[in-house]
């Protein structure tokens, strides 16, 4: 049996919305923006509570990037909202000059990332934004993993001063981070103690992760797993302190392996503690239209190929 009770089913992107409400009513600051996709990101409830805080940009999301730059000169704390595709690939110029470059306290929350928005198909399932944002200097990002750690998210983030980006999704996943559980920007988050391998992982890999863990457990490996939700800035020390007991990682994300948490936690082994690290994300693929969970087993991103990974790390460590 998991460790872990399921407290229902919800998709992250109504984390969100909760969590939007929540940031307004304890900040008159707080102000929304979205590029036509209200019903989405779900902001309905912040607009009915706040209307002269909310501002409908229509299907202009440059737009959108460059009027929330100018609102923090005001003081004020803009969300925007759209899909991560938009919030990214499609706005990258403006997010670096207008946001990233001068600092401002801009909140870029993006929804419907990676395959598991399903149907809708590659042209929006964007798997490169981690990589993107993370690149950018002094951009914090945020991948929560559940509906109650992306209301946590939210409410930090409104909190913390520069600009953010926040990933959630369309589908209706487990949730299991319990309502009232610490939220610290930067922070990692241990789930379960383990000796045998290390898997850090990010956004619905999760959820994943945690099933892969029962089904070593009953192999008789023991894993530790290891919630990054922050992937900018890396907790680097809760990777070495874990990877010092298991000497071997697995990272799992929802995202291309190239540019993602992957690629961030073998930046930081290499620097300090080389070892075996297996990665379970896309290789160097678009996506595709189909049902969320086809594609996760399609792609290679879920418990299953956690544990497959898994072992191969151990394996690795032992030829090692």
């Amino acid at each position: 049996m998991t460790k872990f009770e399921i407290l229902g089913k919800n998709d992250t992107r109504s984390g969100f919305g909760v969590g939007l409400l929540e940031a307004g009513q304890q900040n008159p600051n707080v102000v929304a923006l979205c590029a036509d996709l209200i019903g989405s990101l779900k902001m309905d409830a912040f607009i009915k509570e706040f209307p002269e805080r909310f501002f409908q940009v229509g299907i202009a999301e440059a737009n959108m990037m460059g009027i929330a730059a100018g609102l923090t000169i005001g003081g004020k704390i803009p969300f925007t909202g759209t899909f991560a595709n938009f919030s990214t690939g499609r706005v990258y110029d403006q997010i670096r000059q207008s946001i990233a470059y001068s600092g401002k306290n801009v909140k870029i929350c993006a929804s419907h990332a990676g395959v598991t928005l399903g149907e809708d198909g590659a042209t929006h399932q964007i798997l490169e934004d981690i990589g993107m944002m993370k690149m950018l200097p002094g951009m914090t990002v945020i991948n929560p993993c559940d509906y109650n750690q992306t209301r946590q998210a939210t409410v930090a983030i409104a909190k913390y001063e520069g600009p953010v980006y926040l990933r959630f999704g369309r589908p209706k996943v487990p949730i299991f981070i319990k309502e009232d559980m610490p939220f610290v920007i930067g922070k990692a988050l241990k789930l379960v103690e383990g000796s045998d391998v290390s898997i850090f992982a990010t956004g619905h890999l999760v959820w994943e992760a945690v099933l892969a863990e029962e089904i070593l457990r009953e192999k008789g490996i023991s894993a530790e797993i290891i919630n990054i939700h922050t992937i900018k800035p890396l907790d680097e020390k809760a990777i070495l302190d874990s990877v010092a007991k298991t000497g071997c990682a697995v990272s799992a994300e929802e995202h291309q392996m190239n540019g993602g948490l992957g690629d961030s936690i073998a930046q930081t082994l290499a620097t300090h503690n080389p070892l075996p690290q297996e990665y379970v994300a896309v290789k160097d693929s678009f996506g595709e239209s189909g049902v969320p969970e086809q594609l996760m087993e399609k792609y290679g991103l879920n418990a299953a190929h956690i544990v497959e990974a898994a072992l191969k790390a151990i394996d690795r460590k032992r030829k090692k």
